[in-house]
């Protein structure tokens, strides 16, 4: 089991920057691949960034490429987002994701097997 806790979100105006941290603990080898998503009220679920462990390769939805940048401390166990320009748009729960598996097909939350609580973000205009 993996266990995912993240921590970071809250209230900014647009423009603004938060990051985001989401710790990772018990049976490590389980977040390969690790992912950031987002759902809004109202919204699916939409996968934001992702990253593998090892190749440290990233994947972004266009919408934030640019904008927002992903970046794992395998050595912390602590998975990152740093989020810059911010929208009102961006507003969302915002949850960390993780697989035993490779980042192919990260952006459905169906290939994901561990999730965090969720931090909350909200960007005001």
């Amino acid at each position: 089991q993996v266990q995912l806790v993240e921590s970071g979100g809250g209230s900014v105006q647009a423009g603004g920057s938060l990051r985001l941290s989401c710790a990772v603990s018990g049976y490590t080898p389980g977040s390969s691949c690790m992912a950031w998503f987002r759902q809004a009220p109202g919204k699916e679920r939409e996968g934001v960034s992702a990253i593998q462990k090892g190749t440290y390769s990233t994947y972004y939805a266009a919408s934030m490429k640019g904008r927002f940048t992903i970046s794992r401390d395998n050595a912390k166990n602590t998975l990152y987002l740093q989020m810059n320009s911010l929208r009102p748009e961006d507003t969302a729960m915002y949850y960390c994701a993780a697989t035993p598996w490779s980042c192919g097909g990260w952006t459905s939350p169906d290939n994901f097997q561990y999730w965090g609580q969720g931090t909350q973000v909200t960007v005001s205009s």
